[in-house]
């Protein structure tokens, strides 16, 4: 069975092309145009993928459509949107959305960001029992929890799958793209800029002062270490 896709759009012309495309490759299509319908059409049909729009002219945008999503599925999410600043980012990740889409968008774009996001969060995980202690950060991989300074901190999907990579390679520096292709997918290999936006973002969440980070850190011009206490990671 072909994977069901919800598009949440309140401009039927983007509807009907986004339907179109992703009909003739062989995925399901279902609709909504308002942000309420979109909510209980997540519940009612289990889409496999939902594409949002954020600017709604009724209701709730699509932050809040996405973090009422949240609440009850782990659904993944590509926001559409006109935005393409480092700050609505950030605002959509912390909603819980796994992927951002620029309108205006080519066809081939959307089939590849579509396919990618599926393929991420369909894939198993390699398994991993042992917990990680590095520095004030805990990583429980077996019950996918992480707390920071004995508090638990909720991290979206992308997030997680973001630390777990650098914690499996605690104290090795990490390229852009080797990150960029093991969490993402190699669609992704040199979005550089994505990749920064959300290292800045899980900072904000594992660091003391992000700004001063001394768990994930940078390397200049080649990627992105866990720097983790040699006590701690044996």
């Amino acid at each position: 069975m072909s994977e069901k896709i919800l598009i949440m759009d309140d401009e039927p012309r983007v509807v009907r092309l986004v339907s179109e495309v992703l009909k003739a490759v062989g995925y399901q299509v279902i609709a909504a145009t308002a942000g309420k319908p979109a909510i209980e059409m997540v519940a009612l049909e289990q889409p496999d993928l939902v594409l949002l729009d954020i600017l709604l002219p009724r209701g709730p945008d699509g932050y809040e459509v996405c973090r009422r999503i949240r609440e009850f599925s782990e659904v993944p999410v590509i926001m559409l949107t006109a935005k393409a600043q480092e700050s609505d980012m950030l605002r959509g990740f912390d909603a819980g959305a796994d992927d951002y889409l620029t309108k205006p968008f080519s066809a081939k774009e959307l089939i590849a960001r579509v396919k990618a996001v599926l393929r991420r969060t369909q894939r198993p995980e390699e398994m991993v029992t042992t917990p990680l202690t590095c520095g004030e950060i805990e990583i429980d991989f077996a019950r996918r929890t992480v707390k920071v300074r004995g508090e638990q901190v909720s991290l979206t999907r992308t997030e997680y799958a973001l630390l777990r990579q650098l914690a499996l390679n605690a104290n090795r520096v990490m390229l852009h793209g080797e990150l960029l292709t093991r969490v993402w997918g190699p669609e992704y290999r040199d979005d550089i800029d994505y990749l920064r936006a959300y290292i800045r973002y899980l900072r904000r969440k594992v660091e003391e002062e992000p700004s001063s980070p001394k768990h994930i850190l940078t390397t200049t011009g080649v990627g992105y270490m866990l720097a983790c206490p040699d006590e701690s990671c044996d």
